[in-house]
Order: C-alpha cells, then sequence, then structure tokens
C-alpha cells in the first residue's frame, strides 16, 4: 500500500495542488499529514477524497482538537506519527525513536525541521518529508510516498516538487 507523507505546507494550497500533480500522488491510498497548518490536512482530504491521518503542529494553536501523536497500524507496520516539536527532533532524534519504541511502531514520522530525513535508528525507520512549501535542505519543496507491504521492509521514496 502506498501512503502519502506531506508535513509543513504553512497554508499553501499551491504546494498542495502541485503536489498532487505529481505522478507519484496519484497511487497514493493514504495520506499523512505532520501538521503545520491543520486546515491543510482538510485541503488535502476534501481535494483527493482519501483518508488523511493528521496531527497538530507547533502552528497549530491550541485546541485545534487534533492529537499531538497519532499510532496507525498499515500492512503489517505500526507508525507514529508526530510533528516532532515535542519529541526535540530538532537536537537529534533519539527521544522520536525511543517514542516510537514505547509505542510498540517501526516506522516514525515527523515533520518540523522542514528537512527531509531517512534514517534507520536501531530497528526505526524515522521519516521526515520535509516541507511542501517552505524547505530549508533545497530550493524546492518534497513530500514522500512510503510503499508498505506485509513482512517487507518498508520503501521510502523522496519526491521535489
Amino acid at each position: 500500500m502506498k501512503i502519502g507523507i506531506v508535513s509543513d505546507s504553512h497554508g499553501s494550497y499551491s504546494h498542495m495542488d502541485t503536489m498532487l500533480s505529481h505522478k507519484e500522488a496519484a497511487s497514493v491510498k493514504l495520506w499523512l499529514f505532520a501538521g503545520d497548518i491543520a486546515m491543510d490536512a482538510d485541503y488535502l482530504a476534501m481535494v483527493t477524497d482519501k483518508e488523511v491521518i493528521r496531527v497538530a503542529g507547533n502552528n497549530d494553536w491550541p485546541g485545534s482538537r487534533l492529537p499531538d501523536y497519532e499510532t496507525v497500524d498499515i500492512a503489517g507496520h505500526t507508525i507514529l506519527l508526530t510533528h516532532g516539536h515535542l519529541f526535540g527532533v530538532n537536537f537529534g532524534l533519539q527521544k522520536l525513536q525511543q517514542a516510537a519504541v514505547d509505542v510498540g511502531a517501526d516506522i516514525a514520522v515527523y515533520g518540523h525541521t522542514h528537512v527531509a530525513v531517512e534514517e534507520l535508528i536501531d530497528d526505526v525507520l524515522i521519516v521526515n518529508p520535509g516541507s511542501i512549501a517552505r524547505p530549508r535542505d533545497a530550493a524546492n519543496g518534497s513530500f514522500m510516498v512510503l510503499d508498505l507491504q506485509p513482512d517487507k521492509s518498508p520503501v521510502v521514496k523522496l519526491i521535489r516538487i
């Protein structure tokens, strides 16, 4: 199953539309939105007619009624989805990795830093799609497509738009 991962859109529907026009986005069956700005996840769900699992980011006002993290089981994998700011991801990934272990996740997805990451730490695959609208690691924004199959290692594809 192909899962789309997007974060840090910061209200830019034009960047969302550009992302969705990419051929890789067409095969996505479910989207994970790692925060900043929660309304963008509503837009993504509306224009794709796909389920969007979302969490609050640091720019989503208190009371957004979104959780700080979600745990999702997909195709034999458990994913911890968070924005990352509460796990101190600007200073390392150890707390996020431990949180994933604590909930039994083999994959941790986060945003916040606006920098794309794919790193394996002690059997936990940690990914950040970067920012679709305000990247800090390249001239173009990015998103990821995660291919999950039971009893197989996840395959991650970073896509620059």
